[in-house]
């Protein structure tokens, strides 16, 4: 099986996922479609399958090549597709992928009738399952993200705030970097935040007592299935896989208060989703080709 991969992502053939997904087809080609790629050359020859990372603009683009060439169209899902353009594409698609349960009863909901395969992004949990917690005074609350308007950063300074104000000793570590970091910093004066740019989160795992996702909107949320993966608890609204992984989910006004009562409850996490070996994802990848 031959395959071209349209895509958003301009390092995804440097990717560990991409080698997995390679191993498994004839050939898997890659054309990037994004910012200052409006109608991007095509490889000149034929492809038995056409996948698209959205079915949105990208999506529409990729339609086009597929019928273009005689291919089969597949589409993969990671967030809200209740939008014409995506259920235009959606109905078109001769088979689709997407990455959660909760997903996939969107995509039914609108009527499409498609071959729909459920298959996570791949996470290697192997190292997070190991894991040797490390004893610690204060509290601390793990944030994990870009700090952009969609993951919400500044969110999780006011329920910091909230939580120092309920009298919980705790501190806030926030992994990551972003535009909105100038801002954060400035909110978090006299808080006990502390921001460690990006690192490996094992370490961080090792002593937090949760994980806050404040996200607005996620396709997938792979860390927060790393946190449980690790035992630590994950408080999230209801975004992405959070629900489906086994995060403590509360509506946005109320995350705060659900911090407050993790941390005072000691609770321990655990994580509810089947998250399959790398060999089990790289063949299930593959057949939802089809």
């Amino acid at each position: 099986m031959k395959v071209l991969m349209i895509t958003g992502d301009k390092k995804v053939a440097t990717s560990a996922r991409f080698a997995l997904q390679a191993a498994q087809v004839d050939k898997l080609a890659v054309v990037y479609w994004g910012r200052g790629a409006l109608w991007p050359a095509m490889p000149q020859e034929h492809f038995d399958v056409v996948t698209v990372q959205d079915p949105f603009w990208r999506g529409l683009f990729a339609w086009r090549v597929a019928r273009r060439m005689g291919a089969k169209f597949n589409v993969q899902v990671h967030t809200s597709v209740l939008t014409m353009l995506g259920k235009f594409i959606l109905r078109r698609a001769d088979s689709i992928r997407v990455v959660s349960e909760k997903i996939k009863k969107q995509v039914e909901a609108i009527g499409v009738r498609t071959p729909i395969t459920v298959l996570p992004i791949y996470v290697d949990i192997s190292k997070f399952q190991n894991i040797v917690r490390q004893p610690h005074s204060k509290k601390i609350i793990l944030w994990i993200g870009r700090f952009e308007w969609e993951k919400d950063p500044i969110f999780a300074i006011h329920i910091i705030k909230n939580v120092i104000d309920a009298g919980v000793d705790a501190r806030l570590v926030m992994l990551g970097s972003g535009t909105l970091e100038p801002t954060i910093q400035k909110l978090a004066q006299d808080l006990p935040v502390e921001f460690a740019g990006w690192q490996d989160p094992v370490p961080y795992l090792e002593q937090a007592d949760m994980v806050l996702s404040t996200s607005l909107h996620e396709g997938y949320g792979a860390s927060m299935v790393e946190a449980l993966a690790a035992g630590v608890p994950v408080v999230a609204p209801d975004v992405g896989i959070a629900r489906e992984a086994g995060a403590i989910v509360a509506p946005r006004l109320q995350l705060a208060q659900a911090t407050i009562d993790t941390l005072r409850s000691g609770a321990v996490g655990t994580l509810r989703l089947a998250v399959p070996s790398r060999q089990e994802w790289a063949e299930k990848w593959k057949q939802s080709l089809q």
